[in-house]
């Protein structure tokens, strides 16, 4: 296939620029997988369209604050610095910008010197390899200093940071939110739950990379960048009991979509796993572990709306999509999400 294959016109006003309050007021595209067939509501529809012995499948991944707004200890110059992989010994793979400015050697300093770094390497593609100095802990110096890494194609200043985590988020390591999660509430969840519907957590730290643009032409071609994961022995009994029972694994964005199919079926169950995945999901892929996907309206030309296009069907999705551009719906990161069953 190709990359084009997956374009669409999105006009820029439907491109979401902050959160709608409250978070489960959003709207909600509901597509069949099997028809084509969609529907119009708003997100607590899914509580209707999830059945008693479903299991509901989140990644309770945290985002970091982690854009550094800092200056060049030799110049004053000023310098950014966007956390992308954590290396060990307190070295990360960062973005820097201005990027021809930080070379092996710079020191840079952060909030007045609460946090210093020194650049150790430049890596293949550009990002820097940086070492930090602080006193404490370092995710402690960071909530202090640090800023919310919002996608570019979001200007509004965000007030509120925590509207860029979910409700259920703990683990910090993500470099951006697991959007699709943005638009549970406590209450929503406890009524999921009520309904005879199991919930369960895996972690995939979200790296930047899910932003990159697809650059080969020939979607095959395209190599995904890695992201850890883990999915520990409750959720795996979770995902089990629900297979066994005859319920449907639905996945809560396609980060809980790529963790659940990396780690997927070993003698037709699933097993606790952690590492780094690559995987890559497009049409043609045959999904062992998701039913189900509740997710957001991706960028055009995208690995995610490729995904979506893998389990739904390429045709269902793109009429999907044109739907939604129709009917003004909300797109990217705040905006209104779909389900697909």
């Amino acid at each position: 296939m190709l990359k084009s294959d997956f374009y669409y016109d999105l006009p820029e006003e439907l491109i979401a620029q902050e959160p709608i309050e409250p978070r489960d007021a959003s709207r909600l595209l509901m597509l069949d997988k099997h028809t084509g067939a969609m529907q119009d509501g708003t997100f607590r529809d899914v509580l209707e369209a999830l059945r008693p012995g479903d299991c509901l499948i989140l990644n309770d991944s945290r985002v970091l604050p982690a854009r550094l707004l800092g200056k060049r200890a030799a110049t004053g110059a000023n310098v950014e610095l966007l956390l992308l992989t954590p290396h060990g010994n307190d070295t990360w793979e960062v973005l820097a910008g201005p990027g021809r400015r930080a070379k092996p050697g710079d020191e840079l300093t952060f909030g007045e010197g609460l946090l210093t770094a020194t650049v150790l390497e430049i890596l293949e593609g550009g990002n820097r390899l940086v070492k930090f100095v602080y006193e404490g802990n370092f995710y402690h110096v960071l909530e202090q200093i640090g800023q919310m890494p919002l996608p570019p194609y979001i200007k509004k200043r965000l007030e509120n940071g925590e509207r860029y985590q979910t409700v259920y988020s703990r683990e910090l390591g993500s470099a951006a939110a697991p959007t699709a999660g943005l638009h549970f509430t406590p209450a929503l969840l406890d009524e999921v739950r009520a309904k005879g519907v199991e919930v369960a957590f895996v972690t995939l730290h979200v790296g930047l990379g899910t932003f990159r643009p697809v650059k080969e032409d020939v979607v095959e071609n395209h190599k995904m960048h890695a992201e850890h994961y883990e999915l520990s022995a409750e959720t795996a009994e979770v995902i089990n009991r629900t297979r066994a029972r005859g319920g449907r694994v639905i996945g809560v964005g396609t980060t809980s979509c790529r963790t659940l199919e990396s780690v997927g079926l070993t003698d037709g169950i699933v097993k606790p796993a952690d590492g780094w995945t690559e995987i890559f999901i497009y049409p043609g892929y045959q999904f062992q572990v998701l039913d189900g996907l509740i997710t957001n309206f991706h960028l055009p030309e995208s690995t995610l709306i490729m995904l979506v296009s893998a389990l739904a069907g390429y045709d269902h999705t793109m009429a999907a999509y044109k739907h939604a551009v129709e009917e003004k719906y909300r797109f990217f990161s705040f905006g209104d999400a779909m389900l697909i069953l």
